[in-house]
């Protein structure tokens, strides 16, 4: 499955920041479809209906493709084990959004680009600079603005956005390691029927527990259904393409602008608006997203300053 020997072709950081953007826009979308379908079918059924579509998909785009999806030995065990992260970061969102509006439960997830910056920087030895680290830390103090005062009454529930910004913060890490030798279309291929070899068997447990039910969804449900599947599928297409192109130091803190797109999309669909202080939020961690690009592009040109042509490279030893 590998497709380069090499990761230093895939620094491209300004094109991973375009590819993770594109994540951000498309994900709260996803998630609202959820929160729409969450009272007619259960968790369990809305994420093995989700990765059935994701394979719909993406089957007939590998054989067409001729594109590699089959994994060995390590590769294959680090797919197995983010395709168990996603479907936990998933199942925890979907169960959240029963509880929480849209824009507070992917607030209070936020403490994930936090968390990541800081795994990426010990675990996988990412470069993090004093000002990226300060723009991180100013982005999640808007975070934390935007919870709105009504998040105390709401019990145990506001625990499960915190256990997705934790599950996905290691699945982020996960793909980062495997995103430069494999190719993105294939990973998400092969993670269908690991998924489905999961949840399949769910639905067969002889547990009364409502989030393994199974219902057979009406017309305009499956329509709802089918839209979810796409939009989580090349949402997810996206943030792996952008793990190939920079690291997660670079992607963690432009991940806040998954906030106001969430807080937009809760508004035309669920009729929540923020508060003042929300909004205040909603300001702070646009401003640190935007200071992460300008800080990316500016060190960019140094570097290209400082690289030598070339023609002007240093002759080999003798």
């Amino acid at each position: 499955m590998s497709t380069s020997t090499s990761t230093d072709q895939f620094d491209r950081p300004l094109l991973g920041i375009t590819l993770m953007l594109g994540f951000c826009l498309l994900i709260p979308f996803g998630d609202a479809l959820a929160k729409l379908l969450g009272p007619h079918l259960s968790v369990v059924q809305l994420l093995t209906l989700r990765f059935a579509i994701q394979g719909l998909i993406l089957f007939p785009l590998v054989a067409l493709t001729g594109r590699p999806w089959r994994a060995s030995g390590k590769t294959l065990a680090l797919i197995i084990l983010r395709t168990f992260m996603l479907i936990l970061g998933i199942g925890l969102m979907f169960t959240s959004l029963l509880y929480l509006p849209l824009a507070d439960a992917v607030a209070i997830a936020f403490v994930m680009p936090f968390i990541m910056l800081l795994l990426g920087h010990w675990f996988l030895k990412e470069e993090v600079g004093l000002r990226r680290l300060n723009a991180c830390l100013v982005g999640f103090i808007g975070t934390l603005l935007i919870i709105q005062p009504a998040f105390a009454v709401v019990g145990w529930a506001a625990l499960l956005p915190l256990g997705v910004a934790l599950d996905f913060a290691l699945f982020m890490l996960v793909t980062r390691q495997i995103s430069a030798t494999t190719d993105p279309i294939g990973m998400q291929a092969l993670s269908v029927p690991i998924a489905l070899l999961v949840l399949i068997p769910l639905h067969f447990l002889p547990l009364d527990l409502p989030a393994l039910d199974w219902v057979w969804p009406s017309l305009d449900i499956w329509g709802l259904v089918l839209i979810m599947g796409c939009v989580g599928t090349v949402g997810h297409l996206l943030m792996t393409w952008s793990l190939r192109y920079a690291p997660t130091s670079t992607l963690a803190p432009m991940q806040y602008l998954e906030i106001p797109a969430a807080t937009l999309v809760g508004w035309m669909i669920f009729g929540d608006l923020p508060g003042p202080l929300a909004s205040l939020g909603i300001a702070i961690t646009i401003a640190a997203g935007l200071y992460i690009i300008l800080r990316e592009r500016a060190m960019l040109k140094a570097r290209s300053a400082t690289r030598p042509e070339p023609d002007q490279a240093p002759p080999a030893a003798e």
